[in-house]
C-alpha cells in the first residue's frame, strides 16, 4: 500500500515547498521538484533519477501513474491540498515528481560528432526566455546548450515550464565566459558573437564547421571578452525601428540558418 500524506505540516512536505521555493535548497539539497507527466517522462528520458512519485488519486489513476515508468519507485499519495501547496502550474496534472540535480560542468562536455553545433548564452536571467532557448536547441537538435555566468538556477520551476521539459532533452554546461571560451578554442569550434560591433550579416558566413552561435542579453549584449574571441561578429538586419529582438528568437534565425547550410 502506498504511503499517504494529507498534511501541509507534514515536515517532508514543508521541504519539499521549500525546494520548490528556494534556489539555496535545490543546491544543498542536489534535489528538485518535476510537475508533471510529459515532463517527468522526458527527465527519465533524460537520465534523471527519481526519488520519490507524488500523486493525487483524484486527478491521476494508478494506470496512468504506472504507465509513467517501468521501475519501481517510491510513491506518496497526497490530497488535493497538499497537492496544491506543492504544484507550480495552474493547470492540475495530479503527479510531481522530486529528482536528483545533474552536474553541469562544461569540462565533462563531451560530442557525439566531430562537427557540433552549440547555442551559448551569456548570462541570461529571465526563465522565459531561457526555457525559450531550451526549446529553440530541442527543435534544432544541437550538440550542446552552454550557459555562460548563469544568472538563475537551471532547476527553477519557471524554467522547467517554460522549457516545456526541454531542460531535460538538452545536453546543458555551465562555466564561467573565460572557461567557456578557453573550451571552445581547445575543441577548435569556431565562435560567432550576435552583436552589433564590428558585425556583418549571419547569412554571409560559413556555419558548416564546427560552430558555437553566442547571443547575450537583451539589454546588454555580451561582455566584450566574447567580441574580442569571436571567429567573427554576426548581425540579423533589421527594418523596423528598434535594433534588437527577443534573444530566443535571434537564437532561433542563427541556429536555423546553421542546420540549413548543414542540410546542403
Amino acid at each position: 500500500m502506498n504511503k499517504q500524506i494529507s498534511s501541509i505540516q507534514n515536515p517532508f512536505i514543508r521541504q519539499l515547498v521549500q525546494l520548490k521555493d528556494k534556489s539555496r535548497e535545490r543546491k544543498k539539497n542536489g534535489l528538485f521538484l518535476i510537475e508533471g507527466e510529459r515532463e517527468i517522462m522526458l527527465a527519465l528520458k533524460g537520465g534523471y533519477g527519481l526519488e520519490t512519485i507524488l500523486f493525487n488519486p483524484e486527478i491521476i489513476n494508478y494506470e496512468q501513474l504506472n504507465n509513467l515508468t517501468t521501475k519501481q519507485l517510491n510513491t506518496i499519495e497526497i490530497t488535493a491540498e497538499v497537492y496544491q501547496k506543492l504544484a507550480y502550474r495552474d493547470t492540475t496534472e495530479g503527479v510531481l515528481a522530486v529528482a536528483k540535480c545533474k552536474e553541469h560542468n562544461i569540462n565533462e562536455l563531451n560530442f557525439k560528432t566531430e562537427n557540433p553545433l552549440i547555442l551559448v548564452a551569456e548570462a541570461p536571467e529571465k526563465p522565459g526566455n531561457i526555457g525559450a532557448l531550451l526549446r529553440t536547441a530541442d527543435a534544432a537538435r544541437v550538440d550542446a546548450v552552454i550557459i555562460a555566468n548563469p544568472k538563475t538556477d537551471l532547476y527553477n520551476p519557471n524554467i522547467i515550464r517554460s522549457s516545456v521539459g526541454c531542460i531535460f532533452t538538452n545536453t546543458i554546461v555551465t562555466g564561467s565566459t573565460s572557461e567557456i571560451i578557453e573550451f571552445l578554442k581547445s575543441k577548435n569550434i569556431d565562435i560567432y558573437c550576435a552583436a552589433l560591433q564590428a558585425s556583418v550579416n549571419y547569412d554571409t558566413q560559413d556555419f558548416t564547421r564546427p560552430t558555437a552561435i553566442v547571443v547575450g542579453t537583451e539589454d546588454t549584449g555580451l561582455s566584450d571578452e566574447w567580441l574580442k574571441n569571436a571567429t567573427q561578429n554576426i548581425i540579423i538586419p533589421m527594418e523596423g525601428d528598434i535594433d534588437s529582438m527577443n534573444v530566443s528568437v535571434a537564437a532561433g534565425i542563427l541556429i536555423f540558418e546553421a542546420k540549413r547550410q548543414r542540410r546542403k
